[in-house]
C-alpha cells in the first residue's frame, strides 16, 4: 500500500522526500526498502494465486458449471474433480478478494419489526450522552 502511494507521487516529489515525510508521520519506510520492494520478484504464492484465480473465476462464472451460483465449497470440489490440488481455505480467500460469492437459499429472518403506530418514549437527556461523573446522566 505504501509502495503504491510512493509510485503515484514519485514523479512530482521524488522517493526520498516522500519517505522522509512518511517517516515523520510514523509510517517508517526507508528509500532502500521501497527500491527493494520494487525489484523483488513475485512470490511463489502470488504466482500460484494468479493462476488459480483464473480457474476459480472460470468455474464460478461458467454457464454450464457454476452459473454464478457456486460458493467456495462447490468451487473447491469442482477444482479437485478437474485435478487442481488446492486447499478450501485458499479458494475461500481468493474468492473473497475478488468479491465472488455463492447464492444462499431462503430469506433473511427479521426478528424485530418496529410498530410505526407506537409512541416513542420521551428523550430525557436531549441526545446529550456526556456524563460529568458516574451515575450523573
Amino acid at each position: 500500500m505504501v509502495v503504491e502511494f510512493i509510485d503515484a507521487h514519485r514523479d512530482r516529489f521524488g522517493v526520498e522526500p516522500i519517505c522522509r515525510v512518511l517517516t515523520e508521520h510514523d509510517c517508517k519506510i526507508a528509500p532502500s526498502t521501497y527500491y527493494a520492494a520494487k525489484t523483488r520478484p513475485a512470490s511463489a504464492r502470488s504466482i500460484s494465486d494468479e493462476a488459480l484465480l483464473i480457474e476459480i473465476v472460470r468455474v464460478h462464472s461458467d454457464p454450464t458449471i457454476g452459473r454464478g451460483l457456486y460458493g467456495c465449497r462447490k468451487v473447491w470440489h469442482q477444482l479437485r474433480r478437474e485435478g487442481h490440488p488446492v486447499a478450501r481455505c485458499t479458494v475461500q480467500r481468493l474468492m473473497r478478494t475478488v468479491g465472488l460469492r455463492g447464492v444462499s437459499r431462503g430469506k433473511r429472518f427479521v426478528t424485530t419489526r418496529p410498530d410505526p403506530a407506537a409512541t416513542r418514549p420521551p428523550d430525557l437527556v436531549e441526545r446529550d450522552f456526556t456524563a460529568t461523573a458516574p451515575n450523573r446522566l
